[in-house]
């Protein structure tokens, strides 16, 4: 009876594990399954909003992205970039509204969420679309996805063709907009003032010798001489033209004409141009489109506004989360609630001005519009100290780092990278700031894929003949600096070493400024017109106090060491091999 009994028992423990191990295999297959068919058939949607309980009514914020890479470039704004600026809207309670929500808002006086985002993807790229979309799921935002005309059917590889977009419209989360029929340039003449005429992009081999154009549909095109190479009606025509293969291709394509549209170039119509040209891009719009962006620079859209003049800010590439919440409360007004980061390193640090992030090996110090951002390391009032970092911001702009500050008689001994140039100057207690030293750096290497696009103006024959412009030496606003930077105090002296250089050797200072604080400063340059917000970002820190006779004090490091150290190497470089695999393949 017991061998009965043992083996009636094994059979019913083998019949339970077969079950569990079965149950366990539909449970996968069946998580495949519903994973492969949400891939395929979309299944997530967009849940719309109760729009019963809107009563704002003083108007929203518009974004508008270039668009969206695995990493980051210095036009792509990288998936986990869009991912923490989007968080932080949605945190503060953003809710996005649709294209038929701005027009009732306009036209029949409808109300908008307490706070209101309109939210678009520019250029018509698959990878903002496959970047995005988890995004928009993440947190239920809904977006306009802006293409153009003649990118359909088009066999480049990096825009998304109609079938995808139609499939995207009905998850709910996307809707469709367009920047035009083409992306093409006229009247451009280069550096030397030589006229090069008519160009599609594609077809501008060096955007960097370029000095002067204007968009396809801006102008009367011109010749060397800039003098019409059309009277009004053909001006006329061409632009109808273009507008009308929109209608066309879009009709086709789509089976509609998108109810967006956002004008190449930004902020030109109504804006200096040419009122003929003006007028007869005005007359298509409105008879085409529910609406036009306009305008770029200022995210908010009052309810005064029209609905054919409207505005959005494009993020660039190298706004930090902070940046764009400050640009939006610049803009807005609206109070914001930064994002700080680890909370643990954030802790050790008081914000004196603008708005701070710390994560793992590196901070970012955000100014306020055209004022300074600095934080302050609390317990660093020493003598004699050692502060070592990477400064990784923009080479147009201010980052600097302060030694023997005192913030009660205002002196201090400052480090400052400004536009490549390093400059170190003494404050003493009721002065103003002493340059002590300046030194230019070796020039910065940067590439024509880096090159911001848009100087798109309406210019003179004088001015193409005088050659280049003021900027010629300047680098442009979007280059990303990378310096390693040291300053030592002990005593009367301080030392500066920059990426492993002693550029300046046991300079003298006043012996009045003596023990004070160390602190981190951001602030902008004004050769960036168009934005007055600056990320200085600072990376692997060091801060140590080296007392004369006593041992080193280390005050505060972000530098990873050891196994963490180790890893964050290896994670670099497998981001990079993805990043080269993604690149060549």
């Amino acid at each position: 009876m017991g061998k009965k009994r043992n083996a009636a028992l094994n059979v019913q423990r083998k019949n339970r594990r077969k079950i569990i191990k079965v149950t366990a295999q539909v449970v996968v297959l069946a998580v495949v399954v519903v994973l492969l068919a949400n891939a395929i058939f979309d299944f997530r949607t967009y849940k719309e909003p109760d729009k019963s309980a809107w009563r704002q009514d003083q108007g929203f914020i518009a974004l508008s992205y270039f668009g969206v890479g695995r990493t980051g470039t210095s036009k792509l704004v990288s998936k986990s970039q869009l991912d923490a600026q989007l968080r932080a809207l949605y945190e503060q309670g953003y809710t996005t509204i649709s294209q038929q929500d701005i027009m009732d808002y306009y036209r029949n006086g409808k109300k908008l969420p307490d706070k209101a985002l309109y939210l678009s993807f520019e250029d018509g790229r698959n990878d903002s679309a496959l970047f995005a979309q988890p995004l928009l799921e993440k947190y239920n935002y809904k977006a306009t996805f802006l293409s153009y005309a003649n990118k359909m059917g088009n066999s480049e590889r990096k825009f998304l063709q109609p079938k995808d977009m139609l499939k995207m419209t009905r998850t709910g989360y996307w809707e469709l907009g367009t920047n035009g029929n083409r992306l093409t340039y006229i009247n451009i003449f280069d550096h030397e003032g030589r006229y090069i005429g008519v160009k599609d992009e594609s077809e501008l081999t060096s955007k960097s010798n370029v000095e002067y154009y204007n968009h396809y549909l801006m102008d009367f095109i011109r010749d060397e001489n800039m003098i019409p190479l059309e009277n009004r009606a053909e001006m006329e025509e061409r632009i109808q033209a273009d507008y009308e293969a929109m209608n066309q291709v879009y009709t086709k394509a789509l089976g509609y004409v998108p109810g967006t549209y956002m004008i190449m170039h930004a902020n030109a119509l109504g804006g200096g141009m040419n009122q003929l040209v003006a007028n007869a891009n005005t007359e298509q719009i409105r008879q085409l489109f529910g609406m036009n962006f306009n305008r770029e620079g200022m995210a908010f859209n009052s309810k005064d506004s029209d609905l054919y003049n409207l505005t959005r800010v494009q993020p660039a590439p190298y706004w930090s989360t902070n940046h764009l919440l400050m640009k939006l409360h610049k803009d807005q007004g609206q109070s914001m609630q930064f994002v700080r980061g680890d909370k643990q390193q954030a802790d050790k640090w008081e914000l004196l001005g603008g708005a701070a992030e710390f994560a793992d090996n590196r901070f970012v110090v955000t100014s306020p519009p055209a004022q300074a951002g600095i934080v302050y390391l609390k317990g660093s009032e020493e003598s004699d100290i050692t502060v070592s970092a990477k400064a990784l911001g923009n080479v147009v702009g201010q980052q600097s780092i302060y030694v023997r500050y005192d913030r009660t008689k205002g002196s201090y001994l400052r480090l400052l990278l400004e536009n490549n140039n390093v400059v170190v100057e003494q404050k003493r207690a009721g002065q103003a700031p002493e340059e002590l030293f300046t030194y230019t750096l070796p020039k910065v290497e940067w590439g024509e894929e880096d090159l911001q696009f848009d100087k798109a103006s309406v210019y003179t024959k004088e001015q193409t003949q005088s050659g280049d412009r003021d900027d010629e030496n300047e680098y442009p606003v979007n280059i990303l600096g990378n310096r390693w930077l040291e300053i030592s105090v002990k005593g009367h002296s301080l030392s500066v070493s920059v990426d492993q250089q002693l550029i300046l050797d046991q300079q003298p200072v006043d012996a009045s400024i003596g023990a004070g604080g160390v602190a981190f400063e951001s602030q902008y340059h004004e050769q960036n017109e168009k934005d007055d917000i600056y990320d200085a970002i600072f990376e692997d820190v060091t801060i140590a106090s080296e007392p004369a006779g006593g041992d080193m004090k280390l005050l505060f490091t972000n530098k990873p060491s050891g196994l963490t150290g180790v890893l964050t190497g290896v994670q670099r470089s497998l981001s990079r091999a993805v990043d080269w695999a993604v690149e060549t393949f």
